[in-house]
């Protein structure tokens, strides 16, 4: 009962008094108690300032404060996502790196000549008809193979065509009959644009096979182009067709292939090479492999302390429609990456020594945020198909091959197999070709997502080469050394060798300065930060306590007033809906806009006086007066009955 007048006080007190600071009842109220008692200077300025003038430059001064930092601070997010790129170089002991040779004739052609029998005669009847070029009788043997046959009646359904003209004719080169050209025209060679005789275009027509009239017919304005393009369509039909060890045994062995070998200063043999079977190059080995745990490596630079291989090339033997050139391939890489010789390899020419200088570089870039590569690929939605380290042409030739299974049935030869899928063929896809030339064309337009999918590796090595090439043997040493080399191998060749026959490769470090080129982030965390307080501090004269509080009062204060402000309007029409109301939400008042019934005031303290001076005095009642004083109150009434004896005398003095 004692705490009853001081509770209701404090009611009084609760429903009168404007409330102030984070628990303000509007946003203009908060906003006004922030400036005046907030640590940015700035803010306070526009509060106190006399005059509008002054109020107005302390406005355009805070706010140019406000983008100033946001500004620096976005300058500074994005540099904290960029990197520094450092290269160092260091002199030490450099491990050589794997060499990889392949004869650009993949395989023996009178081994050959059973399997291409067909083939090679529709070709030379095709260079007949349109070159008049007249062999005599043919003295390749036909081949009885059942696939063989089989091929004979896809060379007349996939015939070369002469284009007479641009109006869809075409004259078959073998028969000489005229079709209809159905469907779209490729031009292989963009000087078809500027050709004046239509006469000289030749090609062949591709048809999908369950669809006639979807035909496309791809042109080449050099008959050379034409006809190498047609005879390797053909060519590796009849290559998937063969089993793997039987190409093994028709392509070269490494004593077909090797003749000399130094590394080092020291002699080496075919045991330090690895062979290796490619579908477009046939038997490829190569040097310094690694497969039996050992990776060989070199302390000196030069010529004299690389590899040198004396080559036995055979150009005799090589294929006349295949391939136009004559030599070897080789490619310098790493022992855990796939050699794509048909991309990057290097071509040495015979008669001559061929010297490649080298030097090695190591790279390796940031990966997500700073760049968008890959460490291991095992973030790419793609099966890597060479079961070697992850790069950006394994990924792309897997994810090709993949598309070639998924659209097509069967996978194309020039790849590795799938699990569970078998190379494209005559027999069993007699659509394959037309497939394959529509799929590539979409590869080569990136509309395969082939190229979107895949992602450059984030760490790599690079061997940079400098070629330099020189006749061999010289005319004077010419006569004994190719004696010399013919009695070395003189009873597996059966031949005096011919120069023509034979390249000489070099392949050494030109120093042993190793390149170590990195990325570093630019900045870290804590830089961040320091740089963010730094820009704060520099404008506003901010800490991050600052700022704290800034995300407090303009984004949790200022919403939960206005959530609270729509609620109490929401209530008040709510009751007086149920009371009979209008229906229609009620204004707010004066009185409630300084804070009366404010439900978020909690304090039970008691009111002290000076508060309680505060309290706005009521309209309809007068002025309270102060009361006279009751003077009944002054006398001193005793709390004894009786007065003691010595008072008495007291008051008689």
């Amino acid at each position: 009962a004692a705490r009853a007048p001081g509770k209701k006080i404090t009611a009084r007190l609760k429903r009168t008094l404007p409330v102030r600071g984070p628990q303000a009842p509007t946003v203009s109220e908060l906003m006004r108690w922030y400036c005046l008692n907030t640590n940015t200077h700035g803010c306070r300025r526009i509060v106190v300032s006399r005059g509008r003038l002054r109020r107005l430059i302390w406005i355009v001064l805070t706010l140019s404060a406000v983008g100033l930092i946001l500004w620096q601070c976005a300058e500074l997010v994005m540099n904290y996502y960029s990197a520094s790129v450092s290269v160092t170089v260091q002199f030490q002991k450099l491990p050589f790196p794997a060499v990889t040779i392949c004869n650009i004739n993949p395989y023996k052609y009178s081994a050959m000549k059973e399997y291409l029998s067909e083939l090679d005669k529709e070709t030379k009847k095709a260079l007949e008809t349109f070159y008049g070029f007249s062999e005599g009788k043919s003295k390749v043997r036909r081949s009885v193979d059942d696939w063989n046959s089989t091929g004979s009646d896809f060379f007349q359904q996939i015939p070369l065509l002469k284009v007479e003209d641009l109006s869809r004719t075409a004259t078959e080169l073998h028969s000489g009959q005229k079709r209809k050209i159905e469907g779209r025209i490729f031009h292989k060679d963009s000087s078809i644009v500027n050709s004046a005789d239509s006469n000289d275009i030749i090609g062949f027509q591709l048809c999908d096979a369950n669809n006639s009239s979807e035909c496309a017919l791809y042109t080449f304005s050099s008959g050379v182009n034409a006809i190498q393009e047609w005879y390797k369509l053909h060519y590796m039909n009849i290559m998937a067709q063969i089993p793997l060890e039987t190409k093994e045994k028709l392509s070269y062995s490494a004593d077909d292939l090797l003749l000399t070998c130094f590394f080092d200063g020291l002699s080496c043999d075919k045991r330090h090479f690895t062979r290796f079977h490619h579908p477009l190059h046939g038997n490829c080995y190569t040097f310094n492999s690694g497969e039996n745990g050992t990776i060989l490596s070199t302390s000196t630079g030069g010529s004299e302390y690389g590899l040198q291989v004396v080559l036995y090339i055979d150009e005799a033997d090589y294929n006349p429609f295949l391939v136009t050139s004559s030599g070897a391939k080789i490619i310098i890489h790493d022992q855990k990456e796939y050699p794509f010789v048909e991309d990057i390899g290097t071509e040495i020419e015979t008669a001559a020594v061929t010297s490649i200088g080298m030097h090695f570089t190591q790279s390796r870039k940031l990966s997500k945020p700073y760049s968008d590569c890959t460490e291991t690929g095992a973030d790419i939605p793609v099966e890597n198909l060479y079961n070697k380290s992850y790069s950006l042409q394994i990924c792309l030739h897997s994810c090709f091959q993949k598309a070639m299974v998924d659209s097509c049935g069967c996978a194309q030869y020039a790849q590795p197999l799938p699990a569970g899928a078998e190379y494209c063929n005559y027999k069993k896809n007699p659509n394959w070709m037309y497939c394959y030339y529509r799929l590539h064309e979409k590869f080569v337009k990136e509309q395969l997502g082939c190229q979107q999918i895949c992602k450059d590796a984030c760490s790599f090595k690079e061997w940079t080469l400098t070629t330099s090439i020189a006749q061999w043997p010289s005319i004077v040493s010419e006569d004994w050394m190719l004696r010399v080399l013919s009695w070395d191998k003189g009873q597996k060749l059966n031949k005096k060798l011919n120069k023509t026959d034979l390249a000489n490769l070099m392949v050494f470090y030109k120093d042993l300065n190793e390149r170590f080129i990195s990325e570093n982030p630019a900045n870290t965390i804590v830089i961040l930060l320091s740089n963010f307080g730094g820009q704060l501090g520099l404008w506003m004269s901010c800490s991050v306590v600052c700022v704290i509080e800034i995300v407090e009062v303009f984004f949790i204060d200022s919403l939960s007033i206005i959530m609270r402000r729509q609620w109490q309007r929401a209530k008040k029409w709510w009751h007086g809906r149920q009371q009979g109301g209008s229906g229609t939400a009620p204004q707010a008042s004066d009185v409630e806009s300084q804070g009366h019934d404010n439900p978020v005031c909690i304090d039970e303290d008691l009111p002290t006086f000076t508060t309680a001076l505060c309290l706005p005095l009521p309209q309809d009642r007068p002025l309270p007066r102060t009361p006279p004083p009751n003077y009944s109150t002054l006398r001193l009434e005793t709390a004894f009955t009786e007065q003691l004896p010595d008072t008495l005398e007291l008051g008689r003095h």
